[in-house]
This record gives structure tokens, C-alpha cells and sequence, in this order.
């Protein structure tokens, strides 16, 4: 698969999700350097590891994410009713946050890739 001819596709892509044409532009410009240091394909990679692991044949191997990812988001909603331990600190709360930011993000990059690569291979 060539990520340069996947580029368009991705692009058009980040113009729906990002309405803001400057924010865009930017989105854009980080993709072709990624493209560009040959890091979609790590990106591709990782995304291929998860689809195996959700295609896995046991419960646990296909759920571990999406059950560490809930947990996560508990424990920050949690800390938001005050429902959380008090030695939880603010920046323990900061870095769960960070962590659930951070799979979300990864799994919305992961299904865009699927969806882009689905079609690229058509």
C-alpha cells in the first residue's frame, strides 16, 4: 500500500471531522510528514495488531482494551462525583485522563485507517 495515494482520501477525511480550514490545513500537513518519515506505516502496523487482537478467538484477547479503556473513564468519572480514593492525587486524575485521550484517539485513527485501507484496496 502507498500512503500517497491514500493521502487524498485521509484528507478529506480530517476536512469533515476538523470544520476549522486552518486546523485542517495543519492535520493535513502532520499527515504528509508522517507519510513522509515513513511513520503511517508504524501507525498501519499498530492498527493491524489491534484488528488481530479484536478478531482474536478468546473473550479476554478481543475485550482487554476496550475493558482497560472503560475502567480508565470510571475511574475519572469517578473522581469527578468524589466517589474516588483520597490519595488519589490531581495528577494521577491528569494522567488517567491523558491515557483514556490518548485510546480514544488511537482507536479513532485506527477505524480511519481500516475504512481508508478498506477502500484503497478495492
Amino acid at each position: 500500500m502507498t500512503w500517497a495515494a491514500a493521502i487524498p482520501v485521509i484528507g478529506k477525511i480530517i476536512e469533515k471531522i476538523i470544520p476549522d480550514p486552518d486546523k485542517a490545513a495543519e492535520a493535513k500537513k502532520q499527515l504528509v510528514d508522517l507519510a513522509v518519515k515513513g511513520e503511517l506505516d508504524e501507525l498501519a502496523e499498530r492498527a493491524g495488531v489491534i484488528k488481530a487482537e479484536a478478531q482474536g478467538e478468546s473473550w479476554l484477547q478481543r475485550s482487554w482494551r476496550p475493558i482497560v479503556m472503560l475502567v480508565f473513564t470510571g475511574l475519572i468519572v469517578a473522581r469527578w462525583l468524589g466517589w474516588s480514593a483520597p490519595d488519589l492525587t490531581e495528577a494521577v486524575e491528569l494522567k488517567l485522563f491523558s491515557i483514556v485521550q490518548i485510546g480514544i484517539g488511537g482507536y479513532i485513527a485506527s477505524r480511519g485507517i481500516e475504512k481508508v485501507a478498506d477502500k484503497i484496496r478495492r
